[in-house]
Parts: structure tokens; C-alpha cells; sequence
């Protein structure tokens, strides 16, 4: 009996050091690298958004929840994370109806553009922080690239055991907790790098999406239409990488055989007052705190005049929550 009970404690001992190791030695998303934490912090938050973003940076950078609440009342998330992949939009999509039903599905369509992984470290950032479930299962299915394993995302161990040599302050402050870096999935950045010289736009020698693609996108417009959820394609208002008028006639001719919504907000940008000397980051990539609140003030409004939202000010226990989250916003901002 006592040579059973030692040989328990010791398998006992040996997991709890195995997994505090791992612990340790995964990447910890906070303070670098932070886009990997983007996925988990939706878990925590109340499940009371009408309006859910799916897609890549062109919504995590784009659209700011907070500001479409203070300027309509409307409540939203923004399930973004790099170079978020359709199929990968799909899964998430999925998972979110686990949680909640939205009324509108907003889909950045940069992801057309990509029907093949793109590189195990983009893979991480969206799959590390992922609850298990079918989904999860599923992304890492679909795009794990030749030189990944399926094994690695079980045992995250046997991809970062060689990074015990570069552990930092991070590994260790952040061991055991996470930290927020997004305000309901909106990144917040408030650099300003105008848009100076662009490259020259090159012909391409293909611009038809693949089937993949479509496949992927009959999914998520079938899986709407069975929840009963208004879906909307999206372009951000980024001037590079180029949207190609190719581009836009396919998704146009989608959305009309589809009866749904797609609006490139690259035909909108006076409308939505964006000034790209002041309103952008990284050169007109993305847009920066400014320019994503006029984008955000003015996409809301589109929301709320052709959408049956709520205006979420009118109750209290939702705007109580949201005005704790305006006050945490509105500091981040200063």
C-alpha cells in the first residue's frame, strides 16, 4: 500500500511540476506580443452584444465598441486577431454563438485575399489563448502549416521548452494571471504616422478568390441566415496593402446573389471625415485612435439606422457597466 501511495505522489508531483513549467515557459501575450491575448479576453466579458466583428487587424485596429456605445448605445465585441484567416472566422464565429446570439455579424473580407496558412507564429497569436472545444479542434485542423504538429497544441510544451532561456519579467509576473489589453477587443493605439509614399500598385496576375474561400464564406453566410443573425462585408478604410477594383466587383456580386450587406468603407472615407496626415499609425495601414473613433462613430450610425439595435443608455445595469468601461477607456485615451 505504501509503495501504490508513492507511486501516486510522484505521478502527482511530476504533473504539477510539468504543467508549471509549461506555464512558465508559453508565451505570456501581455506586454509583447500582446495581439496573442486578443482571443481569451472575450471569455470574461458579459455576453450582451448585438453586434460581434469577426476578421484580422482591419477590425481590432478599426472599430472601438466603446465609442459606438457612447455615440449610439449599441453594444459590440470585436473577435479580431492577426491575419485572422476565414476559416479561422468561421470556428470563431461558431464559438461565439456558444455564448450569445448577436444581431449583426460584421466580417472584415481582408481574409479573401489568403486561402492557405499563412505562418505558425500568426497561427499562435489567434489558437494559443482558445478555450478547447470543437472549433479549436477545427482551426488547428485547417491551418497548421507542414512544420507544425497537432501534438504541440495539446502539449504546448514541446513547441516552447527551448524558450527557458529567454525567460524575462513577463514569464514571471504573468505566470499566473493575464492582462487586458483591449477594450471589447479594440486595440487601442495613438501613434500618428501620416501617409507619405505609397509603392506603386502592381498588376496581379489572378484576383479571383478561391473556392476555398467562398466555401468558407457560404459557411458563415449560411450559419448567420440559420441564427437569423443580418450578416455584413466589410472593407476597412486602409490605403495599403491595395484593394483592388477586381476585389470589390467579386464581393459585390456576392453580396447582391446573397441578399446581404458589403460596404467598402474606402468610398466613405470623406464621409467619415478621416484625415490620413492624422488619423493612421503605420501610413495608412491601419488607423489609429482618432481616425478609428470617426470610423467607429460613423459605422454606428449605419448600425442604427438600418439595424433593429437597441440603445443600451436607456437600461441601466447595461449602461452601469458601460460607463465603467468609458471611465477605463477615457483614461487609457489620456
Amino acid at each position: 500500500m505504501k509503495n501504490i501511495l508513492k507511486i501516486i505522489t510522484s505521478i502527482l508531483i511530476f504533473i504539477i511540476i510539468f504543467m508549471l513549467f509549461t506555464r512558465l515557459v508559453e508565451p505570456k501575450y501581455s506586454i509583447h506580443l500582446k495581439e496573442g491575448s486578443f482571443i481569451s479576453e472575450y471569455y470574461d466579458e458579459d455576453k450582451n452584444h448585438e453586434v460581434i466583428f469577426i476578421g484580422d487587424c482591419e477590425v481590432y485596429s478599426n472599430f472601438s465598441p466603446i465609442e459606438m456605445y457612447e455615440s449610439q448605445g449599441i453594444t459590440s465585441y470585436v473577435r479580431g486577431t492577426p491575419q485572422q484567416l476565414i476559416w479561422q472566422s468561421y470556428s470563431i464565429l461558431e464559438e461565439t454563438l456558444k455564448y450569445e446570439k448577436p444581431k449583426v455579424v460584421v466580417l472584415s473580407v481582408n481574409c479573401m485575399k489568403y486561402d492557405k496558412p499563412v505562418s505558425e507564429a500568426y497561427n499562435r497569436l489567434t489558437i494559443d489563448k482558445m478555450k478547447w472545444s470543437k472549433q479549436k479542434v477545427d482551426i488547428i485542423k485547417s491551418s497548421m502549416t507542414e512544420q507544425e504538429t497537432f501534438l504541440s497544441y495539446i502539449f504546448p510544451i514541446i513547441r516552447y521548452h527551448s524558450r527557458w532561456q529567454d525567460l524575462n519579467n513577463e514569464d514571471i509576473e504573468y505566470m499566473f494571471k493575464e492582462k487586458k489589453n483591449t477594450y471589447n477587443g479594440y486595440y487601442m493605439i495613438k501613434d500618428v504616422k501620416p501617409v507619405e509614399n505609397l509603392p506603386t500598385k502592381r498588376s496581379l496576375s489572378n484576383y479571383e478568390f478561391s473556392e476555398t474561400c467562398y466555401n468558407y464564406l457560404d459557411k458563415i453566410t449560411n450559419l448567420c441566415k440559420e441564427n437569423n443573425i443580418e450578416l455584413i462585408l466589410i472593407k476597412a478604410p486602409s490605403v495599403y496593402p491595395f484593394w483592388y477594383e477586381e476585389y470589390d466587383k467579386q464581393l459585390q456580386d456576392y453580396a447582391q446573389s446573397k441578399n446581404i450587406r458589403y460596404i467598402n468603407l474606402l468610398n466613405n472615407v470623406e464621409e467619415i471625415g478621416l484625415d490620413y496626415n492624422k488619423d493612421t499609425y503605420d501610413s495608412g495601414m491601419h488607423l489609429n485612435l482618432y481616425g478609428a473613433e470617426k470610423l467607429s462613430k460613423y459605422f454606428a450610425e449605419i448600425l442604427k439606422t438600418n439595424y433593429n439595435l437597441t440603445d443600451f443608455r436607456e437600461n441601466k445595469e447595461i449602461n452601469d457597466i458601460y460607463q465603467n468601461k468609458l471611465k477605463i477607456y477615457n483614461e487609457a485615451k489620456k
